[in-house]
C-alpha cells in the first residue's frame, strides 16, 4: 500500500469482528442485567427490542453507511457532507476521548483482580486482621468482604469528592498497562487490530458458555433465571423503562462515537454493509440477553446463598431457644416453626422476636446493583462460594478484560482514524499518532487512581457521554435527512450496494428514528431539569456502605463542561466556517 493511500480491511470476516468486539462491551455484561432487573425483568426486553428495530438498527445502517461513501472519519466524513457540520465529527472525537479516560480504568481494575486471583485464599472472600492482629478490620465486618476489597484495597476510596490525596501506585500500575496493551492492539491501524479482533470478539464468548453450563448446576440459579423471565408488566407505563431502553441501545450500539464510521471507512467501496448492520445490531442484542441468563443464574445462586444463611441463622436460634430437636427444624419448614412458635408461645417468643431476621428471597433477588458494583462486588462474591473459586476467577476477570480492551480498540480508532485525516497529522507516523494518543489519556487517566478517582469516574460515567451522544446522533440524522437529502443518501447506497434500501430503512430513516429520537432528548433533558442537584455514591466506612451525596459547586461545574464542550463543537464550527466565508478571500457565501 502507498504511502497516503487508504487501507482496507484484509476480508470481510475482519470488518465483522472489528464491530462484534467494539458493540460488544461491559455494557452487555453489567448494565443490561441491571436495568432488566430495574425494570421488570423480562418486560423491559419490550421497549429494548422495540428501540433496537426503530432506532438503534436505522443509525446503526446510517453510521456505516456513510463512512463507507466517504472514507473518511467522522470529522471528515461530516465536513463532506456540509463544512458546517464539521463540528458533529468534532463532538464525537470529544466523547470519544471522555470516554477512553474512563473507560480503560475499568480494565485496570479487570488487571487488579486478575492478578489477585492466583492467590491461595481470595483477599475479598475474607477480611483482613486489625493493627492488632486480633479481629477483622471493624470497617470490614460492617460492610462485606467483597465491598470492602472494592473499595479499599482497589479504589482505596475517599469519605467525599472534595479529599484527593495521591495516586494509588497499583492501579496506576495497572491502567499503565492497560494502557500498554491498547497501543499494542492499534499500534498500526487496522494491520494490528484487525488480526487481534479474532481473539477478542469470540473468546468472550467460550467463557460465558462456560460459566452458563457452570452457572445453570448452581443450587439456587433457576430462582435467577425465572425472576429474569418473569415480566412485570405494570413497568411498561414507566416512561424511564423506554429512555433507559433507548440509552442501552446507543451504549451497545456505539453509536455517535465515531468508531463504526472510523471502522466502516476502511471497507471496500462496494462491501455489503446493509446486511452486517442486521447481523452484528441481532448479535449484539443477543449477547446481552445470553449474558443476562449467564449473571442472573450466578445471581440467583447468590442470592438463595443469602436466603438460605438467613434461614439457618433462623433456625439455629429456634432450636437454642426453645431447645428444639435440631433435625426437627430445617431449612424447608423453618419459617412455618416461626408461625408456630409466635402463636403457641407469645411470651417467650417476644423475648426474641427482635433477633428473628425476615428471610425474603424474593427482596434479595430485587436488590439492584449497577454497573462496577455488579461486575466487581455481586460475581466476586458469588465466586467465593463456588468450588476452585481461583479458577472462575480467573475465568471471569479474564473475560471482563478482553471485552473491556476490545471496546477500547473502537473507542481509540474513533479519535485516531478522524485526526490522522486532517492535514496537520497526516505527516505522522501511524505508530506515533497512535502512541501519542494513548500516553495523553494515560495522563489524564492517572487522576481516576487517586482516592477521589471513582468519583470522578461516575461524573465522566453518567455525564460525559448519554446527552452528548443523543445531541450527535440527532444531527446526524437531520443531516442525512434535511442537508444532505434523504434522496441523495438513497442514491448513494443504490450506487454502493447496487439496490436502494427498502422501505423499512427509509421508514425509519425518514421519519420515525428522528421524530423517536427528538423525543428521548427532550424526555432527557426535562428529566434533567427536574432532577435537582446531582447526586453521587459516597463511601461511608462507619456505615460500610455508600450513602446519596450531592455534588459541590465544583462537581457541577465539571458536569456541566463535559455536556458544554462536546455539544457546543457544532453550533461553534457552523459559526466559524459562516464567518469565514463571508470574510473577503473567503469561499464565498453560501
Amino acid at each position: 500500500m502507498e504511502k497516503g493511500e487508504r487501507p482496507n480491511w484484509d476480508n470481510p470476516v475482519q470488518f465483522f469482528m472489528a464491530c462484534v468486539t467494539y458493540v460488544v462491551g461491559l455494557g452487555n455484561v453489567w448494565r443490561f442485567p441491571y436495568l432488566c432487573q430495574m425494570h421488570g425483568g423480562g418486560a423491559f426486553l419490550i421497549p429494548y427490542l422495540l428501540m433496537l428495530f426503530l432506532e438503534g438498527m436505522p443509525l446503526f445502517y446510517l453510521e456505516l453507511a456513510i463512512g463507507q461513501k466517504m472514507r473518511l472519519g467522522s470529522i471528515g466524513a461530516w465536513t463532506a457532507i456540509s463544512p458546517y457540520l464539521g463540528g458533529v465529527g468534532m463532538a464525537s472525537v470529544l466523547i470519544s476521548i471522555y470516554t477512553c479516560l474512563y473507560y480503560n480504568i475499568i480494565n485496570g481494575w479487570s488487571f487488579w483482580y486478575l492478578f489477585h486471583s492466583f492467590q491461595a485464599v481470595l483477599p475479598w472472600s475474607t477480611c483482613p486482621l486489625s493493627a492488632n492482629g486480633t479481629q477483622p478490620l471493624e470497617e470490614c465486618t460492617v460492610a462485606t468482604p467483597t465491598q470492602y476489597f472494592f473499595y479499599r484495597e482497589t479504589l482505596n476510596i475517599s469519605p467525599n469528592i472534595e479529599y484527593n490525596g495521591g495516586v494509588h501506585t497499583g492501579q496506576a500500575l495497572c491502567l499503565t498497562l492497560a494502557w500498554c496493551m491498547t497501543f499494542l492492539f492499534i499500534v498500526k491501524g487496522i494491520e494490528s487490530s484487525g488480526k487481534v479482533v479474532y481473539f477478542t470478539a469470540t473468546f468472550p464468548y467460550v467463557v460465558l458458555i462456560i460459566y452458563l453450563i457452570r452457572g445453570l448446576t448452581l443450587h439456587g440459579a433457576t430462582n435467577g433465571i425465572i425472576y429474569l423471565f418473569t415480566p412485570k408488566m405494570e413497568e411498561l407505563a414507566n416512561p424511564n423503562a423506554w429512555i433507559n431502553a433507548a440509552t442501552q441501545i446507543f451504549y451497545s450500539l456505539g453509536l455517535g462515537f465515531g468508531s463504526l464510521i472510523a471502522f466502516s471507512s476502511f471497507n471496500q467501496y462496494n462491501y455489503n454493509f446493509e446486511r452486517q448492520a442486521v447481523i452484528i445490531s441481532v448479535v449484539c442484542s443477543f449477547t446481552s440477553i445470553f449474558a443476562s441468563i449467564v449473571t442472573f443464574a450466578i445471581y440467583g445462586f447468590k442470592a438463595t446463598f443469602n436466603y438460605e444463611n438467613c434461614l439457618d441463622r433462623v433456625r439455629l436460634l429456634l432450636i437454642n431457644t426453645f431447645n428444639l430437636a435440631e433435625d426437627l427444624v430445617s431449612l424447608e419448614n423453618v419459617l412455618e416453626w416461626v408461625e408456630k412458635l409466635n402463636s403457641s408461645f407469645p411470651l417467650e417468643f417476644a423475648e426474641i422476636a427482635d433477633k428473628v431476621e425476615t428471610c425474603d428471597l424474593n427482596k434479595e433477588l430485587d436488590t439492584a446493583v449497577e454497573g462496577t458494583g455488579l461486575a466487581y462486588i455481586v460475581y466476586s462474591e458469588a465466586i467465593t462460594n463456588m468450588p476452585l473459586p481461583q479458577l472462575w476467577s480467573v475465568l471471569y476477570f479474564f473475560m471482563l478484560l478482553l471485552v473491556g480492551m476490545g471496546s477500547m480498540i473502537g473507542n481509540v480508532t474513533a479519535i485516531t482514524t478522524p485526526l490522522r485525516d486532517l492535514k496537520v497529522f497526516s505527516h505522522l507516523s501511524e505508530e506515533l499518532l497512535n502512541g501519542l494518543v494513548c500516553v495523553f489519556c494515560l495522563l489524564l487517566g492517572l487522576g481516576f487512581t487517586t482516592p477521589s478517582g471513582n468519583y470522578w469516574f461516575s461524573i465522566f460515567n453518567d455525564y460525559g457521554c448519554t446527552f452528548s451522544l443523543f445531541f450527535v446522533v440527532f444531527f446526524e440524522l437531520i443531516a442525512v435527512s434535511y442537508i444532505y437529502g434523504l434522496k441523495r443518501f438513497y442514491k448513494d447506497i443504490e450506487d454502493m450496494l447496487g439496490h436502494e434500501p427498502s422501505w423499512y430503512w427509509k421508514i425509519m430513516l425518514g421519519g420515525v428514528s428522528p421524530l423517536l429520537l427528538l423525543a428521548v432528548l427532550i424526555f432527557y433533558i426535562v428529566s434533567y431539569i427536574q432532577g435537582g442537584t446531582p447526586t453521587y455514591q459516597a463511601w461511608n466506612k462507619e456505615l460500610g456502605r455508600s450513602v446519596i451525596t450531592e455534588y459541590p459547586v465544583f462537581g457541577q461545574a465539571m458536569i456541566g463542561l463535559l455536556i458544554v464542550s462536546s455539544v457546543m463543537c457544532v453550533p461553534v464550527t457552523a459559526l466559524y466556517v459562516y464567518c469565514t466565508r463571508r470574510r473577503p478571500g473567503g469561499t464565498g457565501r453560501t
